[in-house]
């Protein structure tokens, strides 16, 4: 789109508009919550200092001054508490965007999560609405102290009842976080810490792809990578470096899940490798594989491999780097799979 711009010699020169100014996912999540408040007054946004302090990463900044403290409020240290507060206001018409302030606090909040919030719907046979989204910051990559560096997708992923999904860039921060605000169901809103600050142009006017819709980001033919959140990044890099030709999928939403682009993508290339940062055993990775090796098994030249984290409690800050997967781990699956006839 020009805009025509008058000379002071009459004469009408087409100049292009000033490009868009990128915006972070940081800014893309608060952004996101402020257009649903404005667009639902039943949004409540609250959590432990997402008012008077704006969040610890600032996400729910200038919230609280933009709609008062009866929309968006701080609660004490108990994430527990707080899931049940988000229910019970959820059962009497509002619709709640409770945040838990990092992915290991989570645990407390558990029972409520599992045993109340994901059956709610079911438990009264659809006739109540269960419209709670609950931000969590997760993941690692940021060097951060134990408990605030946590994969917690597969507990939330075992439940039925609950959506999970997961960005991984600005503009998927944006849209996923307000189609998971317009939801009738429970969604685990999984925020990657170390992509907060990451930038790029987004549009806030044209819907970005709905829950339960997988994006290819890079088109391949030899190897299909399968990911989401902070690691897709890491296999964009790993793609740039691999002389194979790797596809490289987003997931977006863990649940329900696109499976479709994922098989389309494994038919074509034959080989596909699976990459998280949580646990090997019984990771997402793990449910991956079995269901390509189940549908797509004719498809296949050689096995499904995983790049995951480690076995093990998640490590101090200084050894984070050698535990979570990155460039070296990936190329390492992509060779393997290459390699076998």
């Amino acid at each position: 789109m020009t805009q025509l711009i008058e000379r002071p010699f009459g004469f009408d020169d087409e100049v292009p508009e000033p490009p868009a100014t990128p915006s972070t996912m940081a800014h893309a999540i608060n952004r996101a919550l402020h257009d649903a408040m404005s667009a639902d007054d039943r949004v409540l946004v609250f959590g432990e200092d997402v008012a008077t302090l704006g969040g610890v990463f600032r996400v729910t900044d200038g919230l609280a001054e933009s709609f008062g403290d009866t929309r968006c409020f701080d609660t004490p240290l108990a994430e527990s508490a707080i899931i049940g507060i988000a229910i019970g206001m959820a059962v009497r018409g509002f619709v709640p965007v409770p945040e838990i302030q990092f992915d290991g606090f989570a645990a407390p909040a558990f029972d409520q999560i599992i045993s109340h919030l994901a059956k709610y719907r079911m438990r009264t046979r659809g006739d109540v609405d269960m419209p709670v989204t609950v931000r969590i910051p997760s993941f690692g990559g940021i060097g951060a102290v134990e408990h605030h560096s946590e994969s917690t997708e597969t507990y939330w992923l075992h439940t039925a009842g609950l959506k999970v999904v997961t960005p991984s860039t600005p503009t998927d921060a944006y849209w996923l976080l307000r189609h998971a605000i317009e939801s009738r169901d429970p969604v685990i809103y999984l925020e990657p810490k170390r992509r907060y600050w990451a930038k790029e142009v987004v549009d806030f006017d044209r819907p970005g792809a709905p829950i339960g819709r997988a994006v290819v980001r890079r088109p391949g033919e030899d190897v299909t990578v399968i990911t989401y959140g902070p690691l897709v990044a890491t296999a964009l890099n790993a793609a740039e470096l691999s002389s194979a030709r790797m596809e490289v999928i987003d997931l977006r939403s863990l649940n329900p899940l696109d499976f479709g682009t994922v098989a389309d993508s494994v038919v074509k290339t034959g080989r596909a490798v699976v990459m998280h940062e949580g646990p090997r055993t019984l990771g997402f990775g793990a449910e991956l594989a079995a269901r390509i090796q189940e549908e797509c098994f004719y498809d296949l030249e050689s096995p499904v491999l995983r790049a995951t984290g480690f076995d093990t409690p998640y490590p101090p800050a200084r050894l984070e780097k050698l535990w979570l997967p990155g460039v070296d781990r990936l190329l390492d699956c992509v060779e393997k799979a290459m390699s076998r006839p």
